[in-house]
């Protein structure tokens, strides 16, 4: 099972967008939904309305979809799921993910998420991979987690799975915090190759490919529009490298400065196609 949920564990879309690409990869189909009422306060996740055939307005609650993918060239097919962090029940909400990957005979659960670090757009994406399960750690050369501080819906995922004693491993990326405005098509297809590795399944992504060209092109131009993202890139860059450190001390803090990159390339994606 390969699970990625919108929301807190999915900076710039990384995580649900590489879902996205192998549900459509492998045409994946709709097995089973988890009903949206029990786990959403829909003050807070607003379902939407739109025109269905340009007439019925229809609405669209908060999804979570249960789908099977079929691998007839390896050894286990996927099942994914496509959802949105809920905002309540959350115990109830992985309980019923755990029932679902029983049902459907899952061995493996591997969850995808993405989080802000201070890491530059022109480096090749840095993906961690964890797991509790020393044998898979070793196996997969992954590392084991000692994080300790809030979770998000993936943390309590990977709990229920331990309680059930289903193996579970999640995969991370990290996405400069300066372009979390806009979706990283970098990130999910850093994400994609490594859980490529994972599954022995490989996954058609030309068109994540080509947005991924895209992304860096836009993001080239607009740093090099901006002095001050510039500078910050090339501090990145040299503490990456391990070379000497940039003087910062009349440089704004780096938050301000995303800050204001971001409303930027907001502004940027509203006028652009």
């Amino acid at each position: 099972m390969v699970a990625a949920f919108a929301g807190w564990n999915d900076a710039a879309s990384a995580a649900t967008t590489a879902l996205e690409a192998i549900a459509v990869s492998l045409e994946a189909d709709p097995v089973a939904e988890i009903d949206p009422e029990d786990f959403y306060d829909f003050q807070v996740t607003r379902p939407t309305i739109r025109m269905a055939e340009g007439e019925a307005r229809q609405v669209d609650w908060p999804e979570n979809t249960i789908m099977a993918a079929v691998a007839p060239a390896a050894e286990r097919d996927l099942v994914v799921v496509s959802g949105v962090e809920p905002n309540l029940r959350w115990r109830t909400f992985a309980e019923a993910v755990i029932e679902a990957a029983e049902r459907l005979g899952v061995e493996m659960v591997v969850t995808l998420g993405a989080l802000l670090a201070d890491v530059p757009h022109t480096r090749a994406v840095p993906i961690t991979g964890l797991a509790a399960d020393a044998e898979l750690v070793e196996r997969l050369t992954l590392s084991r987690s000692s994080y300790e501080g809030p979770t998000g819906i993936v943390g309590i995922v990977h709990d229920a799975c331990r309680r059930h004693g289903l193996t579970s491993a999640s995969l991370w990326a990290a996405v400069p915090h300066y372009v979390a405005a806009v979706p990283n098509p970098k990130a999910a297809l850093a994400l994609l190759r490594r859980l490529e590795g994972f599954t022995g399944i490989a996954i058609e992504a030309s068109e994540l490919e080509e947005a991924m060209e895209r992304f860096e092109t836009q993001v080239d131009r607009a740093v090099a529009a901006n002095p001050e993202i510039e500078e910050l890139v090339r501090r990145l860059e040299s503490e990456q490298a391990d070379e000497p450190e940039i003087d910062t001390r009349d440089m704004p803090s780096g938050d301000t400065i995303a800050q204001d990159f971001q409303r930027f390339l907001r502004q940027r994606a509203d006028g652009e196609d």
